[in-house]
């Protein structure tokens, strides 16, 4: 326990020491890559990202052996699955999924707080939506922070992208 504590440690030099000395062997198994409920195909995700994803009882769950997919159907009550039978649905993650929740309030962007309620908001308020910009301006300043705060574990941008049409969509056909 002393030597994860030393490595994961404020003082420790650099990221993937840390990445180093918490991480688990894996072990080669038959990958499963579709998701057991939809059968859509999973994309790899970051096992440090399902951690940071989960409520502390689903993560009481977590076999860090497993290799994680997420599942992005919207569809779909799964978030995560693992490619020897772990799982883990919308009610074991800590934040509504923006591919699988089309409330106003949920994430578009987990990192800069972007939501289709916002987007909607500057739309309407100023014409046109500064999102992409915004983020793409922070992404350049490296700030971004999707590998982790993003339950699809990647780049948000395309999120934002269509939900910016999404938005500029229902705001033209109420008028």
């Amino acid at each position: 326990m002393e030597a994860i504590k030393d490595c994961c440690s404020v003082e420790s030099s650099t990221q993937e020491t840390a990445e180093d000395c918490c991480a688990v062997k894996k072990e080669k198994a038959t990958t499963v890559t579709e998701c057991p409920m939809c059968g859509e195909k999973g994309k790899d995700i970051n096992l440090l990202t399902v951690k940071s994803m989960l409520l502390p009882i689903a993560l009481e769950t977590l076999d860090a052996h497993q290799t994680y997919r997420f599942c992005a159907s919207d569809n779909c009550n799964v978030v995560n699955f693992g490619d020897q039978g772990g799982r883990f649905t919308k009610d074991d993650v800590r934040l509504p999924v923006f591919q699988k929740d089309h409330g106003q309030d949920t994430n578009v962007c987990y990192y800069f707080d972007w939501t289709r309620s916002k987007i909607m908001e500057e739309i309407r308020t100023t014409g046109k939506s500064t999102a992409v910009s915004s983020i793409s301006s922070h992404i350049k300043a490296g700030r971004c922070g999707c590998d982790l705060n993003n339950p699809q574990g990647s780049c948000c941008l395309g999120n934002v992208t269509a939900a910016v049409k999404e938005v500029k969509q229902a705001i033209q056909s109420l008028a």
